[in-house]
């Protein structure tokens, strides 16, 4: 395949930028997808190179550019595919420095995602690996055949991995998620412990089997031991686990269509979704007889698919419990749900329990795939029969937005955070689940004036209220603490008192000011 045939596709709608005949009329070996600044290392010769081009800002200087295509030069690459979607189009700095080069340059629309692109690179490849010349590949013929038969007999990953590298003498080699989970490993490789694994997936020695995957829903090929084997082999072997991954991700949409349908009943408007409809959903997803039932609610980026692939990612470590992960119909941008089922032979209280403890374990691997985007959960009190699910989904996302309300110890950037709804076990706590605007109003109109901060008359009665109940009610407390005379705090309460209308001797009228200060 030339790099002109990828102009002739009207699916990827590339726009040349620059590239004469001699440049477009050059062999692609592979794809390589990268955005570090100096990527030469890792390239072969001959591969198509695609950045997003976060390396680049626009204040950096004309040289960032220029040593970054010299790299792809010095490497061999045939040409360059930049991504539009960072900076709204692709630099004329890049496009100058790619001419210099002679590396041919096209830009890629928003659109068009890298998966699209490496798809039609390695399919048109990769077709029918049997029948293929061998010239182009690292891989032996017989090995290919081998391996595209497997696909087409839709093998299991652990076999098709060790038949992937048994060439090579049959090294330890492990297929491992994002977060660290083994989906597959050869006989030779012993079992990795989560975190060691999710250590090795930022390895340089580490292979994305599939980089245009979100954060979360990434496989990396891992070889731990140097093997000697050219990079283009193991990036073939790594194509290969991709075709197995898609085949994957395509029976994953069926079932989260499984799941929609499930969550859109139990979030039905009615009281109660019909239990007939309920159990067939519920069979549909694999959950059926699988009571308790948990439910958890998680919020990512409200313009993409993360959240879905977190959860779904998260759950696969429940190894106990089966699950449906999908959208709400009422769900906000962003936000995905599941139904877990706790398996026959797990009690409720300690099967919840270790959902929640496994999750939250869990939870700042699963955040550190993605630094830039806060992930938020909430997860429910187990629910003991199906129709019992509305109630449940009801706390989850009430815990999600207790989460959600978290704020980072002296900034006001919300914090990653995984909340149960057990944690929920103080005023405070619970206050934090209730919608920020409920909030605000619930302040402003139990203190009355007094919510009117800019007034330094109520700042002070507001500072001295608060360390009165802070105080348990004390007078002579409250008055050593701000360093003032008893008969001052009795004067400062009597006013608070009077300008909200409640009496402070009350334990009722102490709480609604206690909540009203925590809602500001």
């Amino acid at each position: 395949m030339h790099v002109e045939d990828l102009l002739r596709l009207e699916s990827l709608d590339l726009t040349l930028l620059w590239g004469d005949r001699p440049q477009l009329t050059r062999e692609i070996s592979g794809v390589t997808a990268t955005d570090l600044e100096d990527p030469g290392r890792f390239l072969q010769r001959g591969e198509l190179v695609l950045s997003g081009l976060v390396w680049w800002a626009p204040a950096d200087d004309e040289a960032k550019a220029e040593r970054f295509v010299a790299a792809l030069e010095e490497a061999g690459a045939v040409a360059l595919l930049a991504g539009e979607e960072t900076h709204g189009g692709v630099p004329e700095v890049l496009v100058e420095a790619c001419r210099r080069h002679g590396i041919a340059i096209l830009s890629v629309p928003v659109h068009t995602s890298f998966r699209a692109v490496t798809d039609t690179v390695y399919l048109r490849q990769w077709g029918d690996l049997s029948r293929r010349p061998a010239a182009p590949y690292a891989l032996p013929e017989n090995v290919r055949a081998e391996l595209s038969r497997l696909l087409a007999d839709g093998t299991d990953p652990d076999t098709l991995l060790t038949r992937s590298v048994a060439h090579l003498g049959t090294p330890p080699a492990y297929v491992l998620s994002a977060t660290g989970r083994t989906i597959a490993r050869t006989p030779t490789a012993p079992p990795l412990p989560a975190r060691r694994a999710a250590e090795a997936v930022t390895a340089t020695t580490t292979l994305s089997v599939d980089p245009d995957a979100s954060p979360y829903a990434q496989w990396h090929l891992h070889l731990p031991e140097p093997v000697g084997t050219p990079p283009r082999m193991l990036h073939e072997i790594a194509e290969v686990l991709a075709q197995h991954r898609r085949a994957s991700l395509r029976r994953e949409t069926t079932a989260r269509g499984r799941a929609a349908d499930l969550l859109a009943l139990i979030d039905t408007p009615s009281s109660a979704a019909a239990p007939a409809a309920l159990g067939r959903a519920l069979e549909a997803c694999g959950l059926a007889d699988q009571d308790p039932y948990t439910v958890i609610t998680v919020k990512g980026a409200a313009d993409d698919d993360g959240a879905v692939d977190a959860l779904t990612e998260a759950l696969h470590h429940l190894t106990d419990c089966g699950f449906a992960v999908g959208r709400l119909p009422t769900a906000e941008p962003g936000e995905a749900t599941a139904v877990i089922g706790t398996r026959t032979g797990t009690g409720t209280d300690s099967g919840t329990e270790t959902i929640a403890t496994t999750l939250k374990n869990l939870w700042p691997t699963l955040q550190s795939r993605n630094t830039k985007v806060p992930l938020h959960g909430g997860i429910s009190t187990p629910a003991t029969t199906p129709q019992s699910l509305k109630g449940a989904l009801t706390q989850a996302r009430y815990a999600l937005t207790a989460a959600s309300s978290r704020r980072a110890p002296g900034t006001e950037a919300p914090t990653s955070n995984l909340t149960a709804i057990e944690d929920l076990t103080t005023l405070d706590a619970l206050l934090t689940g209730i919608p920020a605007d409920v909030r605000t109003a619930f302040g402003i109109h139990a203190l009355g004036p007094l919510a009117d901060d800019t007034n330094p008359s109520h700042r002070m009665l507001l500072e001295t209220l608060d360390v009165f109940l802070t105080h348990n009610g004390s007078w002579a407390r409250t008055a050593e603490a701000l360093h003032l005379h008893v008969n001052t705090v009795h004067y400062r309460i009597q006013r608070v008192e009077m300008l909200t209308g409640r009496d402070l001797a009350r334990l009722d009228h102490k709480l609604d000011l206690k909540a009203a200060l925590l809602c500001r």
